[in-house]
């Protein structure tokens, strides 16, 4: 019959435990058992040798052999026998033989036997050697010792033959076997609890699941983890990687050979590393890796480790910051529309009052306005899109009561490398500025933009309340804003992008505190210009570290103005 096999991986691992325990057992008692038959047989033999040597060495054994009262020959009733029997009874052997030279007994334990050959060759001990053996002999198998019998002068007369039953060796090793036994079914025993504890152990933590039903779990959650659209990070308890899915490692821009690395030795440090670590926490973080904006939540193991999942919102991002975008510039219009209006009411009412001279005078002072205000921008700013960028912001800042003017010494020429990069830049700060100045006194923004050689450098200042010093890092971190929340739910990325665009390009960002007390943020941007071709002999611009020295002083001078 055959029994089928357990699906449990518990009755599994408990049954090979089990047989491993037993073959264990039974490999290591017959291991035990093979060298203790020997050892008893040998410990047999030597002590037949022991009663054989010290009956040889016995005074006067070898004189009765060959002197006058052993002249008649062997006989049961002679001093050999009777001294052999003596030592025979106080040594438990079997049998003690004295022989002479001719291998006939002068004694042997059935006194019928004396004066016959002995059953087996005496030649050896005869010759002078000891000899141990385990042989049949007329009392059947035995452990035999032989020693030669010597006179006093060292002439050998006989020999002394020893038998121990094997019979009694047997007996030894039969009677061992049950405290082996003993101790081999307590081995066992101690394995087996062993066993079954591992076996408990081992169910607990694979919840009784059966060895294919562990397989098949695996391969759906490697096709899963594989399949899936959103980042999943396993960490250890010790920090390192456990796993990553392909859209982490494309999300984190990683391979993979970052598995079973530290986090921190992989990732560099910042705000994304934090969140993943556990140092920053909370639900739905955002944070910025490379130019990718990302949602991070770590959700902790019982481990100590975490799973950390990563979805890239870099789209919804753009596509909320357009909205916001939109729905400014649709207030912005509606405001401008509205004035529209007054100003065409303002118009008809001087043509119908007949008043045509301050009708003209009217119009000509409102278009000139504007036209002054693009055409004081599109001077300065040769930069089509950063150009028509702050023509309309200029538009939003005076519809909310914000003066924006650019610097004296604003000057940009039309070899910007990355446009887009750049308005992102100026149009994130612009928008921070005007948010932190609307609804102060004399509310204003000045714009400074500059070129020196190929580097550009941004600075933007506002008459707002400011930014205390403590805060003035905390304002670039992904996540942070004084704000209410947007349409689509998410603020505090601007600034975090505006230094992760500078830093990219080897440059930096920084708040300080602005001429009038507001903040004022400075961006440098290296290599951000082209070469200008117009003038090749002309000295190159200043380097990099140049650019933010001398950004240092214009900031001391105007600090020192403040003063």
């Amino acid at each position: 019959m055959r029994f089928p096999w357990p699906r449990r991986v518990f009755s599994q691992v408990l049954l090979m435990q089990l047989a491993i325990a037993t073959g264990v057992t039974a490999l290591a008692t017959g291991l035990f058992l093979a060298p203790l038959s020997d050892q008893f047989d040998d410990q047999a033999m030597r002590r037949a040798l022991a009663i054989a040597q010290t009956t040889a060495a016995r005074p006067g054994l070898a004189e009765e052999l060959r002197g006058p009262a052993g002249s008649g020959g062997p006989s049961p009733a002679g001093p050999v026998q009777a001294e052999a029997e003596r030592v025979r009874k106080s040594t438990g052997a079997e049998y003690v033989v004295v022989m002479d030279r001719d291998g006939v007994r002068w004694s042997h334990t059935s006194p019928g036997e004396i004066g016959r050959h002995v059953s087996t060759d005496p030649s050896e001990a005869l010759a002078g050697h000891e000899v141990m053996q385990i042989d049949d002999g007329t009392l059947g198998r035995s452990a035999r010792g032989k020693v030669p019998l010597r006179s006093p002068g060292g002439e050998i007369v006989g020999a002394v033959s020893v038998g121990i039953a094997y019979e009694s060796v047997r007996d030894r090793l039969v009677s061992a076997v049950p405290g082996l036994l003993a101790y081999a079914g307590g081995a066992l025993a101690v394995g087996a609890l062993a066993a079954y504890a591992v076996s408990r152990r081992l169910q607990r933590r694979t919840h009784d699941l059966a060895f294919s039903d562990i397989s098949a779990l695996l391969a759906e959650r490697e096709a899963m983890l594989h399949g899936i659209r959103e980042g999943v990070v396993a960490l250890d308890a010790r920090g390192r990687i456990r796993l990553m899915n392909d859209e982490a490692q494309r999300l984190l821009g990683l391979g993979p050979e970052a598995t079973g690395r530290p986090l921190d030795e992989v990732l560099a440090p910042g705000r994304t590393t934090d969140v993943l670590a556990g140092r920053v926490t909370g639900d739905d973080l955002l944070t910025v890796s490379g130019h990718r904006v990302l949602v991070a939540n770590r959700t902790p193991t019982d481990d100590g480790g975490a799973v950390a999942t990563l979805r890239d919102r870099t789209e919804l991002e753009r596509l909320g910051r357009e909205l916001d975008g939109t729905r400014g510039l649709i207030d912005a219009l509606r405001a401008q529309d509205h004035e529209h209006a007054n100003r065409m009411h303002t118009l008809l009412g001087l043509l119908e009052l007949g008043l045509y001279e301050e009708a003209v005078e009217f119009v000509t002072e409102v278009v000139g306005v504007h036209r002054a205000t693009a055409e004081q921008v599109t001077e300065r700013v040769r930069d089509p899109l950063l150009a028509a960028l702050l023509v309309g912001k200029a538009t939003v800042a005076a519809e909310r009561g914000v003066s924006l003017r650019l610097s004296a010494d604003t000057g940009l020429p039309d070899r910007v490398v990355d446009p887009r990069g750049l308005v992102t830049v100026v149009g994130n700060l612009v928008d921070n500025a005007l948010d932190a100045a609307s609804g102060t006194p004399d509310a204003s923004v000045e714009i400074t933009l500059r070129a020196e050689g190929r580097t550009a450098v941004l600075r933007v200042a506002d008459s707002g309340p400011g930014i205390p010093p403590e805060r003035r890092e905390l304002v670039f971190t992904e996540g942070w804003s004084t704000k209410e929340l947007p349409a689509h739910g998410r603020r505090g990325l601007g600034l975090a992008l505006v230094r992760r665009l500078a830093e990219r390009q080897g440059g930096s960002a920084r708040v300080g505190e602005g001429p009038g007390g507001g903040a004022e943020f400075t961006v440098v941007l290296p290599e951000a210009l082209t070469a200008d071709l117009a003038a090749p002999g002309e000295a190159r611009g200043a380097t990099v570290e140049e650019a933010i020295a001398r950004e240092a002083d214009v900031e001391e001078a105007a600090a020192g103005e403040a003063r």
